[in-house]
């Protein structure tokens, strides 16, 4: 069969002349593809890449609802009368009110989710206060300016006493103005920096989000993908002491409010329930973040981003007439999505990287490689990159979840795929998923009707318990518009993404504000000031010290080994053809891997030539029985051949990147899932805190809560013990330096540690925090530390970056 392939399909090996690899080779200076110094002149290659890194996070305020903002603003609100008037009136169902008064009294745990919190105005100190003056104009640029129109929105009276109420992701900021003018020994370079760091912390969608305070340099020297999980495990540590510090000084605790911080990838269960019981306009209000922070009109980003909500429920509605087209709904009774989405509550990581030598090229307006140039051959790499996705998912980060037989109406279990892949793919994953769960009954196919009383009889009586999946954020979540037949995506013409959008536009599924969804995304240097590529297909990292360190040096490999294969003219963009069945075709494998899929199939005539040199190389491929003219391959298979190409064709690149052991990191994670993955580790943690021994055997709802109450304790306490590692570890070395140095280190950093061991503290500190008895200005201190940690890395970065000129035009640590 593989001869067969491979006679009927040769590899062709010549350019498609949309560029000339040799020209670009020419300009950036990388001499021939047979010398020696080949792999190591590439574009993010060896100390040719700069990196960093946006986090979402989650939030929650923990106490009785009668201190808590979410339940107070919904209980006293015009919403909730209006309903109980009209359930009153007989104008509407009293299910209406039992559903809402249900959510305010039956959260046994008292955790609120994505809640604001409300403290006394008064515990501003004068720079904090300043701060939020500021943030409450309607245009920062201008001083004098007015208010935002909905600057009353952010008080409130409560007992008499006027309060302010913000969310919990300006709430960091504000917290850190705070640390910056209480009148502690905070050194004028440290208190200088925070201020920066300031407009770091920020949320357009609901959850807060953090981006990298420095550019951090990824080369063998500092350690590559381990320097940008440091990073972002002291930004993440610097949010944990933040949220611990506002309980304290805003008298959050005193008000019977506790304010949480921690990675959870998503939404949670009963913010969707809450959502279910409102309309889409008050869903917006409770959740929709106001960005007070992070741009300079905070009330039209807050717009757009109502725009967003808007257009992502609409497309999800839509969805559900593709479905209807492409043959997966066959019958009139279907579960319409809700009017209002919450795929916006979802959170992820982005890893942004970026290339010196473009980004130069770029800055200096070299004619050999100009904006057509960046994007043609940027295109061309994200084709080539997608191909390797699938390693990445459930490997190295993982959402796992569970849905019930409840739960597979193909409207909803889904999500956004109908928009994302062609109907010829989204039957084959709509039945392998089916099967997969085991939705069977005497060899048919067994599906929830609608009436939930009958579909729990049924799942009851045929012992239908759903399935598990692996990431279920890429599924929930519009990842990878597809192109249409007139305007493709990643063709390598100029203004491409815009043609699609207005296509998408069109067909009511997206808007032309919004960017394009793509899991790997360009980042132009028109744009953002740098040339580089965006991972956005990353969902919660079990361990930041682990499996952020190799997925990073995996992204930055697979990237190099892309525009190995452009400049050496191996793979062009003739090669992998430009319209939506070859598109959905290589998008199938991420999507399945996301489910949990073990196999899928591909056209013996593809017309992507380089998805079948790859199943070529594939074993256990074999003929498909269902699906005549179509190879099945296992993805486990699939992902394996990838690692050997890897071996083969990017061993110099590894190399000269110092990333060999992350690809025998990624072969084990492949060979043992269950032990090893992401995925693998999410879920046994998961399963320990129910003190269960398998996911199937236990209700999906109570799967789903475990999982957020392993996220908020257990796993985020690693998460903040990792943190502490690499500082006591940092402050060590800078302690080292101090005696060494004498007077110039002493002023570097905070009075309190002039003779004070600092990792000692820091060791102390850890074992303080797990116990939960840390004292307010131990915590205090610890910020100082981390602070100190990050202006030292960051000088390093700038000296290793080699020139300032070059720091300020490398990949953006903005990963947006």
């Amino acid at each position: 069969m593989l001869a067969r392939i491979n006679h009927r399909y040769p590899v062709p090996s010549s350019a498609d002349g949309t560029f000339s690899p040799a020209g670009i080779r020419e300009v950036l200076g990388i001499p021939g593809p047979r010398t020696d110094r080949f792999a190591e002149s590439l574009p993010f290659s060896s100390d040719d890449v700069t990196a960093g890194s946006e986090n979402e996070l989650q939030v929650a305020v923990a106490g009785d609802r009668r201190n808590v903002d979410l339940p107070l603003i919904i209980e006293h609100s015009n919403y909730f009368r209006n309903i109980v008037r009209r359930v009153a009136s007989g104008d509407t169902s009293a299910r209406a009110v039992t559903d809402l008064e249900k959510f305010l009294e039956n959260n046994l745990d008292g955790i609120w989710d994505n809640s604001w919190v409300r403290f006394p105005k008064t515990c501003l100190n004068s720079f904090a206060m300043q701060t939020l003056d500021r943030d409450l104009l309607a245009d920062k640029a201008r001083g004098d300016g007015p208010l935002r129109r909905d600057a009353a929105k952010f008080f409130c009276r409560q007992d008499g006493e006027e309060l302010l109420r913000i969310p919990i992701s300006y709430l960091l900021k504000l917290s850190l103005a705070q640390v910056i003018g209480s009148g502690s020994e905070l050194p004028e370079v440290l208190a200088r920096d925070a201020n920066e760091y300031m407009e770091h912390f920020l949320s357009d969608n609901t959850s807060p989000e953090t981006y990298s305070f420095h550019v951090v340099p990824l080369c063998p020297s500092t350690g590559l993908g381990r320097a940008l999980a440091k990073e972002a495990a002291k930004r993440f540590l610097l949010c944990h002491l933040l949220v611990r510090y506002a309980n304290h000084a805003f008298g959050l605790e005193a008000h019977g409010q506790k304010a949480m911080v921690h990675f959870s990838p998503h939404p949670p269960v009963l913010q969707k329930d809450l959502n279910n019981c409102i309309s889409d306009s008050f869903y917006r209000e409770l959740f929709m973040s106001p960005c007070l922070s992070g741009w300079s009109n905070g009330e039209k980003k807050h717009a757009y981003m109502h725009l967003c909500h808007q257009v992502l429920s609409r497309s999800r509605l839509n969805a559900v007439a593709k479905l209807r087209e492409a043959g997966l709904i066959t019958r009139n009774l279907v579960v319409l999505p809700n009017l209002s989405n919450v795929s916006l509550a979802n959170n992820g990581t982005h890893i942004s990287i970026g290339s010196l030598k473009l980004t130069r090229l770029r800055a200096a307006g070299n004619p050999g490689f100009t904006q057509a140039h960046e994007k043609c051959i940027g295109d061309l790499v994200i084709k080539i990159v997608e191909h390797f996705l699938p390693l990445f998912v459930g490997t190295y980060t993982a959402a796992p979840y569970r849905l019930d037989f409840c739960d597979f109406h193909p409207e909803l279990a889904l999500g956004f795929l109908p928009h994302q892949l062609d109907y010829t793919h989204l039957r084959m994953i709509w039945r392998r998923w089916k099967r997969k769960a085991d939705l069977g009954f005497f060899g048919r196919s067994l599906t929830p009707f609608g009436p939930i009383g009958l579909d729990r009889a049924l799942s009851a009586l045929f012992r239908m318990r759903g399935d598990l999946v692996p990431d279920f954020r890429l599924i929930d979540y519009p990842v990878a518009m597809m192109s249409t037949d007139r305007s493709p995506a990643l063709d390598g013409t100029q203004g491409s993404e815009d043609r699609l959008k207005k296509d998408l536009s069109d067909l009511g599924i997206f808007d032309l504000q919004m960017p394009l969804y793509l899991p790997y995304r360009l980042r132009e240097f028109s744009r953002v000031g740098f040339s580089g590529f965006e991972g956005r297909h990353y969902s919660l990292f079990e361990s930041l010290d682990n499996d952020m360190t190799h997925a990073a040096n995996l992204q930055t490999l697979v990237t190099a080994l892309a525009f190995k294969y452009a400049l050496q003219g191996k793979w062009t963009h003739s090669h992998i053809a430009d319209n939506p069945r070859t598109e959905s075709e290589r998008r199938q494998i991420f999507f399945g891997s996301a489910i949990g899929l073990p196999t899928f199939y591909v056209r013996e005539d593809t017309d992507n030539l380089f998805l079948r040199d790859i199943v070529v190389r594939t074993r256990n491929v074999r003929f498909s029985r269902r699906y005549r003219g179509y190879v099945r391959v296992y993805g486990t298979q699939y992902c394996k051949s990838l690692v050997e190409l890897l071996r083969r064709d990017a061993a110099d690149l590894a190399e000269a990147l110092g990333v060999t052991e992350t690809i025998d990191d990624l072969k084990c994670r492949l060979d043992r899932p269950g032990t090893h993955s992401s995925a693998g580790k999410l879920t046994a943690g998961i399963l320990d805190e129910i003190g269960a021994r398998a996911p199937l055997r236990v209700a999906a709802r109570e799967f789903n809560l475990a999982a957020e109450r392993y996220y908020r304790t257990i796993l985020c306490r690693k998460h903040v013990d990792e943190a502490l590692q690499f500082l006591e570890a940092h402050v060590k070395a800078i302690d080292l330096r101090r005696k060494s140095d004498g007077e110039a280190w002493r002023a570097a950093i905070s009075a309190s540690f002039a003779d004070q061991d600092m990792s000692s503290f820091v060791s102390e500190a850890r074992h303080l925090l797990r116990t939960s008895r840390i004292v307010p200005q131990d915590v205090v201190k610890l910020i100082h530390l981390v602070l100190l940690s990050v202006h030292v890395d960051a000088r390093n970065a700038r000296e290793t970056i080699n020139g300032k000129e070059d720091y300020d035009q490398a990949a953006g640590s903005r990963g947006r």
